[in-house]
């Protein structure tokens, strides 16, 4: 397994098109560089698609997903101030399930019944 210690998010779409190349050259434009365990994550602009480019220390990594139906929680809008963004694991897994993730910690309580 790939060890992933620190997962981003670039708010900014991506055509979907790029592979590992453009996306490295987007994450050292974006981020300032490609660290070492660092996973970056890019969605195309209706987030109907994600890819995911990890950097191991000797090469990087990319994998993708999509939805047949629906998009990924992405942020939008007043969310996009910053062109980036950390996730958790927690928060990485809802993401690529299509869960809205932003909301992990209120959806752990109940406060209604």
């Amino acid at each position: 397994m790939i060890r992933i210690d620190a997962m981003w998010l670039a708010v900014e779409p991506i055509d979907m098109r790029a592979g590992a190349d453009r996306l490295l050259a987007r994450v050292v434009q974006v981020f300032g560089a490609a660290q070492a365990h660092h996973g970056y994550l890019f969605a195309n602009a209706r987030a109907s698609r994600i890819k995911l480019l990890v950097h191991d220390g000797f090469g990087v990594w990319c994998a993708a997903r999509r939805l047949n139906k629906g998009s990924f929680e992405w942020p939008r809008g007043a969310a996009t101030a910053t062109a980036q963004m950390t996730l958790t694991q927690d928060q990485f897994d809802a993401l690529v399930l299509g869960l809205p993730w932003q909301r992990l910690e209120q959806l752990r309580l109940i406060t209604r019944m």
